[in-house]
């Protein structure tokens, strides 16, 4: 173990001090599992069109872009760093595109309908099977519509905040896309703190499964084995909370 460490710091110091080749090579290898690791989780929540590949990709340019950056003589592990920069990469690449299918938009406008009829009718958050039913649709096929749907609207966050902010007339500015304007953090910090007040208010199982699979980043199945329940069941925990969330998220952006 002493060896293999004391040979990863001699590459570290290869590539910091003259960006050799050869050091630069052994530094992709060893870390493109983490590019794998992260397509595979983001991939979770996209549609079957969304190639693997391309996000395979953009997570190698955030690799790339993390040994550019990355200071070994820094308090910090790489692989932390450069996880952040993979997924940056990956959602920075799913956000200029349009990858959300066109039926399934439409699909997400007509289920964003019937939860607004229902829960006007029943003075409740409509469940799952409400929503199918109400719609003459599959549950399983309502479930990943809301996920990817949602998934969506987070990535779309960004956008919003900073076409609110272009309306205001600076077309002669040039923007900096690296910089962080103040007022959309501002404003995208509120909505955060808003999302944490809305999964607060989940039931405790719900809270559970959300925590587990985006900050845990646990697959649905791990955490089945976890909770003791099927794969489909915390998939519709998953679903059920998710609508919660984006009733209440649509409120605020």
């Amino acid at each position: 173990m002493v060896h293999h460490a004391t040979e990863e710091q001699r590459y570290w110091h290869n590539w910091v001090s003259s960006r050799d080749n050869q050091a630069g090579d052994y530094l992709v290898k060893k870390y493109m599992p983490l590019v794998s690791y992260h397509v595979q989780r983001i991939s979770v929540n996209l549609p079957r069109n969304v190639s693997r590949d391309d996000l395979r990709s953009l997570g190698m340019i955030g690799l790339y872009d993390a040994l550019e950056k990355f200071d070994p003589n820094r308090d910090l592990k790489f692989d932390t760093y450069a996880s952040f920069r993979i997924r940056g990469a990956i959602l920075d690449g799913l956000r200029k595109e349009d990858w959300l299918p066109r039926n399934t938009r439409e699909k997400a406008k007509r289920i964003d309908a019937a939860i607004e009829k229902l829960e006007q009718r029943l003075m409740r958050n409509a469940t799952i099977d409400e929503i199918a039913e109400e719609l003459n649709m599959s549950e399983e096929e309502v479930q990943l519509v809301i996920n990817e749907h949602f998934f969506a609207n987070i990535l779309s966050i960004d956008e919003k905040l900073c076409d609110q902010d272009d309306k205001e007339g600076h077309s002669h500015t040039i923007k900096d896309d690296r910089a962080e304007i103040p007022e959309v953090k501002i404003v995208k910090d509120e909505i955060i703190r808003e999302l944490g007040d809305m999964i607060s208010q989940l039931n405790e199982k719900e809270q559970l499964v959300i925590s587990l699979f985006y900050k845990e980043e646990l697959t649905l199945t791990e955490i089945g084995q976890v909770m003791n329940l099927s794969t489909s069941r915390i998939s519709q925990i998953h679903s059920k909370a998710i609508i919660k969330l984006r009733t209440a998220l649509a409120k605020v952006i």
